[in-house]
Formats: C-alpha cells, sequence, structure tokens
C-alpha cells in the first residue's frame, strides 16, 4: 500500500528532523517497504498552539514522506513517532484504493497518450 507521512518536529534543530527522517526511513526499508519521495517543507506557522512537555509551540518544523509498505510497517512508524519527544504532530494516510489504477490518480503524473504531431512538452502546460 502507498502511504503518505505527514509530520510536524518541533522546532529549532535541523539535525533532530533529519533523524526522524532516518530512523523512520529504516524502520520502512527494514520492513521490505519503498520510500517513493521525502519533501521539507521548513517552519511553518501553526494553525494554533501546541503544548508538548510543559512547552508550547507556535511553529513547527514539516516534511513529507510517501512510502510503500505492509500495513504493520505503517503501525510500527506510527508507535515509532508517537513516543518520540521531537514530534509535535503526524498523521499516515493511505493513497489511493491500493490499486495501480487508483496510485495513477493521486500521483500528479499526466498519464495522458500524446496525439500525432503532440509534443511532450505541450503536455505539461
Amino acid at each position: 500500500m502507498l502511504y503518505e507521512l505527514i509530520a510536524v518536529v518541533r522546532p529549532g534543530r535541523v539535525t533532530d528532523v533529519k533523524e526522524l527522517v532516518r530512523s523512520t526511513g529504516q524502520i520502512i526499508l527494514s520492513q521490505r517497504g519503498v520510500i517513493r519521495s521525502i519533501a521539507n517543507w521548513g517552519t511553518y506557522l501553526l494553525t494554533k498552539p501546541i503544548n508538548r512537555r510543559t512547552a508550547r509551540y507556535t511553529e513547527g518544523h514539516h516534511f513529507i514522506m510517501r512510502f510503500d509498505c505492509a500495513p504493520s510497517t505503517q503501525d510500527a512508524v506510527k508507535r515509532m513517532l508517537g513516543v518520540d519527544p521531537r514530534m509535535l504532530k503526524f498523521g499516515v494516510v493511505k493513497v489511493g484504493d491500493g490499486t495501480l489504477g487508483g496510485m495513477m490518480d493521486k500521483a500528479g503524473v499526466n498519464w495522458t497518450r500524446l496525439e500525432e504531431g503532440e509534443s511532450r512538452n505541450s503536455s505539461y502546460r
């Protein structure tokens, strides 16, 4: 199944974010999963303050990871992130319905066939 992890890490140290991404990736890869993409969004203001471990956060470092894995691996990722004190908030969602056709709609790729005489560059406009 294709999953998307949206995570908000406490701001301040980029090394915390890198370590979380690395440890999440290691769990996925050790259980024969595949990481499809990682996007670092940087630090943004939160919609409302989050209170964690006697601290109040008004901004957080966001990252997104797309990965294929078994449902048990996804549960292991959620357990690991849930106990990590650097995490402010996260969510894991299943992308598509588990079929190739269902995932093609979510991939952001134009799968239409080019007509005779049409160039590839014109289909990305």
